[in-house]
């Protein structure tokens, strides 16, 4: 369907047409229409199919007849509020923002922690109609006053399976209940599951469910590999992969911060450029990680889940799963940073044995099995390659090095039986030991300190002898 054919204002189809699009995607095409009758919305489709224009366009052509461009902050109080669970795709989200709606005179502001609030208070003191949040910094903006919401009318919750779990909820609720009751509210995300829809009816009016792919599925332009392999090997195997394909674009996962850390040292330290993006590194220091690997000056980008959600990277061509993560659904977000509008992608998987259930949990959600390539080969080749060092350096005649030795230093070293019984056997003092100098007894009073030997004053020699 043509954006032409969906009603909206002609700065809009100009916005969008000076994006280079012309037809909408289906869950724009089913989204649009519904949010522009005031329905409120829950939208479940596949990462990469445009459901950030989904609800931005039809939110600034609602809000088009408050335009305007008076000085005074009286006449741009906050109209929509858009939560988001990460400072990127807040972002993110306010760069959409001002491209779909740089022909109509609407404010808009991002708020997030990692930076300094002042400039965000002069901002918003300046009035907004659109906000763009993260909750922990709103409720600061709310704790401070700096910030009033008594008008908004359209709520957003994007990667809003994200946004409701237990680590987002009670700041969910604590901004909720500050809104208007009357309001439209619009949920979208690429996953939801069967307790996240039953909570999320509890701030929908009667709202329109608009599901374009089978539930929790990944993209089809994204195809899927699977390398078993051990914990230990698991760095190895990364960099061979990246070299010997010569991939110049890879976005890797990591569970954790700190090994996020560790494998971005390594692969720096194996001659492939990267980078580490985590919760741990200053703001300003996340956004340079990612604008330089959006420009291509870094290869590689090894990211916790912050970089899952909603993170847009033109033409990224692999996602790489160092570790599996702990929800199925997550693989749903993580690969889909590929693949994205129409293009194809390739999403690889490092598994360990100890990962065997979170793939088959994975496969159980895609009801899809996904091809596993043995990486025992490269584990082979990678154990011989000491020895065949050794065995090269022997030949030419070079001097030996320890670490070509180290298993004949083993097989030398004594066993037990013909151990030294001087470091082998317990020690046992052969008699008693008898104090260097016995206190003299008191009969009378308390017991006199006892004095070193070495601190004692000196014997006279005439007295030696007595």
């Amino acid at each position: 369907m043509s954006f032409s054919d969906l009603g909206l204002a002609p700065e809009l189809l100009r916005a969008i047409a000076d994006q280079g699009y012309t037809e909408a995607t289906p869950v724009q095409a089913k989204a649009i229409p519904a949010i522009l009758n005031g329905q409120d919305v829950m939208a479940a489709a596949q990462t990469g199919t445009g459901k950030t224009a989904g609800f931005t366009l039809p939110m600034l052509q609602r809000l088009k007849e408050f335009a305007n461009t008076s000085v005074s902050p009286a006449r741009h109080p906050v109209r929509a509020l858009i939560l988001t669970p990460t400072r990127e795709l807040a972002a993110q989200v306010q760069d959409s923002v001002r491209t779909y709606g740089k022909y109509i005179a609407l404010r808009s502001a991002v708020v997030y922690g990692g930076v300094h609030i002042d400039p965000q208070i002069a901002e918003l003191r300046a009035g907004v109609e659109i906000l763009v949040a993260t909750p922990g910094r709103l409720l600061d903006h709310l704790g401070q006053k700096t910030v009033n919401l008594s008008q908004v009318q359209f709520l957003v919750l994007d990667e809003a399976d994200r946004m409701l779990d237990m680590g987002f909820l009670p700041d969910i609720k604590r901004i909720i209940s500050v809104l208007p009751v009357k309001r439209q509210s619009l949920l979208f995300s690429a996953t939801y599951s069967d307790d996240i829809r039953g909570l999320a009816k509890q701030f929908l009016i009667n709202p329109l469910s608009i599901e374009v792919a089978r539930r929790n599925s990944a993209t089809e332009t994204v195809t899927h590999l699977v390398y078993k392999v051990e914990s230990a090997a698991k760095r190895d195997l990364l960099t061979h992969l990246i070299k010997s394909r010569d991939m110049r674009q890879v976005l890797v996962f990591c569970n954790t911060k700190i090994g996020a850390n560790r494998l971005a040292y390594k692969l720096d330290k194996d001659g492939v450029g990267a980078a580490a993006i985590h919760s741990d590194r200053t703001q300003g220091e996340r956004m340079l990680a990612l604008a330089e690997f959006k420009e291509g000056k870094t290869k590689v980008l090894v990211a916790t889940d912050i970089a899952a959600r909603g993170l847009d990277i033109e033409q990224l061509p692999f996602v790489i799963n160092f570790d599996l993560p702990g929800s199925p659904e997550d693989y749903v977000h993580r690969i889909g940073r590929t693949g994205r509008a129409g293009m194809t992608g390739e999403a690889i998987s490092l598994v360990s044995d100890q990962e065997l259930d979170d793939l088959a949990a994975i496969e159980k959600l895609l009801k899809l099995k996904l091809p596993v390539q043995d990486a025992g080969r490269f584990e082979r080749e990678r154990a011989s390659v000491p020895a065949q060092a050794g065995a090269r350096r022997r030949e030419r005649g070079a001097a030996p090095r320890p670490d070509d030795h180290r298993r004949n230093e083993r097989e030398r070293r004594p066993s037990a039986a013909s151990t030294d019984p001087l470091f082998s056997k317990p020690y046992t003092p052969s008699s008693p030991q008898t104090p260097l100098v016995q206190p003299a007894a008191s009969t009378r009073g308390a017991p006199k300190n006892q004095i070193a030997a070495l601190l004692l004053p000196p014997v006279p020699a005439e007295k030696q002898d007595a």
